[in-house]
């Protein structure tokens, strides 16, 4: 009788405690880091309690929390042929939906639904994050659709189609930057005509406010969302697209340097990480730099070149920096920990992915993927197999410390069944979801 009461003991402690919110892609400052306190470190037996789990369709967005409420978007398929091909660009009819939950129950608040047909590679639904902000939620969908919704109605403040607003071309595998808030700015990469690779949005009104960069015609704008540094007291505005990293200011666009970085097929993903005036990037295909940002002037200078035996090349997941140490996911889905100043491998392994060590030539799980969320001492994984890892990562080794499967992957990757879509922590819970479901779990210690 006692075990029967210990999800509802869990579901009370959680509601009697603050909240912290997950407002966007990679939590509140888009580094990883996960900053509330009473966190569990092992699961309890039968793993975390699934506090509510709710239908949903497809896509690769993760869902995003503030205010105690849940945002999500998806595709409803009408008609069409969506299996996943890299060389195919998929014509689909369906619908886009945002979604809006009550984070403790997962009760359906409100949802704005939009006719959207698709024309992309792997076109299971929308790439982009909600962004929420100020009592607004910002979506971008796969097919360039911008929206600005109020967070408590669901009432539409403005929207714009990129491809008519821009003459934006959709990338092959459709919209995927995660539109950046930064005061009253809305920044999004839009790829479009007439230097709007990068544009600046007024927030509450939609209207541009500055443009920047011109769009590569033969490979598109990439898919890497912007980001801000600051770097001798002055921001920067950072973006990786398919040719380039680029610093601009934030305020105009205006270009202060830039720096080839070209992987292949245009598949500029990650977002640049920054540490003690240090950028890195990496992609696909090998190619990876480390710049050196001049703390005096809005400057850089390559600093080091990955090769085969340094740096990273990842795909789908943006690494993380802690203490000098990047810790991310290689093209073949091994794991590496490098140094950041000299781009030297400090261990990798295949074990978040394989549950087993493999040697570092194993290709089974190309475009491997578990999204890295630190929290104090400890690291989250959560994993394309739909399960969530508890680990210890330092610059000797990795530990993992327990495991546990939390949603089925529906997805299809490479012939493998995978999730691949960021999960959201805040309010001491997980929130994720694949292509059916959207799911709540404690991850409260227990008192």
């Amino acid at each position: 009788m006692r075990l029967a009461w210990v999800p509802l003991l869990l579901l009370v402690i959680h509601s009697s405690t603050p909240a912290a919110d997950w407002p966007q892609w990679m939590g509140p400052n888009r580094d990883g880091t996960w900053t509330e306190t009473g966190i569990v470190k092992m699961f309890p037996p039968g793993g975390p309690p699934k506090l509510w789990s709710v239908p949903i369709h497809g896509g690769y967005s993760g869902p995003a929390v503030a205010a105690g409420r849940v945002f999500v978007h998806d595709y409803e398929r009408i008609a069409g042929d969506a299996t996943n091909n890299p060389a195919l660009q998929n014509a689909l009819q369906g619908f886009e939906c945002v979604h809006c939950f009550d984070g403790k129950t997962g009760e359906k608040l409100w949802q704005h639904r939009y006719d959207c047909p698709y024309r992309i590679s792997y076109p299971c639904g929308p790439r982009c994050t909600p962004t929420v902000e100020d009592g607004r939620v910002y979506t971008l969908g796969a097919m360039g659709n911008l929206h600005c919704y109020d967070c408590a109605t669901g009432k539409l403040h403005w929207s714009k189609d990129l491809k008519q607003s821009h003459q934006a071309r959709t990338p092959t595998w459709g919209f995927a930057g995660h539109p950046l808030i930064h005061k009253d700015q809305l920044i999004c990469l839009v790829g479009g005509a007439q230097k709007s690779l990068l544009v600046a949005f007024n927030r509450k009104t939609g209207e541009e406010l500055w443009r920047a960069l011109e769009t590569s015609v033969s490979d598109g704008p990439g898919y890497c969302s912007p980001s801000i540094v600051s770097v001798g007291g002055k921001e920067q505005l950072i973006l990786w697209e398919s040719r380039a990293i680029h610093g601009l200011d934030p305020a105009t666009g205006k270009e202060y340097w830039s720096i080839p970085l070209i992987p292949k097929y245009g598949m500029s993903i990650m977002s640049p990480r920054f540490h003690d005036n240090r950028l890195f990037a990496g992609g696909i295909g090998g190619a990876s730099v480390c710049i050196k940002l001049d703390p005096g002037r809005p400057l850089a200078e390559v600093e080091w070149k990955g090769d085969a035996e340094t740096g990273l090349c990842p795909v789908n997941v943006t690494p993380i920096v802690a203490d000098g140490v990047m810790y991310g996911f290689c093209q073949s889905g091994i794991l590496r920990a490098v140094k950041l100043a000299t781009g030297q491998r400090l261990w990798n392994t295949f074990q978040p992915l394989t549950r087993e060590e493999k040697d570092e030539d194993y290709r089974g799980v190309g475009s491997g993927t578990a999204f890295i969320v630190k929290n104090a001492d400890h690291y989250y994984l959560f994993a394309e197999t739909g399960e969530l890892l508890i680990a210890q990562m330092t610059p000797e080794k990795y530990t993992e410390i327990d495991r546990v499967p939390l949603i089925r992957p529906t997805g299809e990757a490479f012939g493998r069944r995978v999730v691949w879509s960021h999960p959201a922590f805040a309010d001491r819970c997980i929130f994720v979801r694949n292509d059916a479901e959207l799911a709540c779990y404690s991850l409260a210690a227990a008192p």
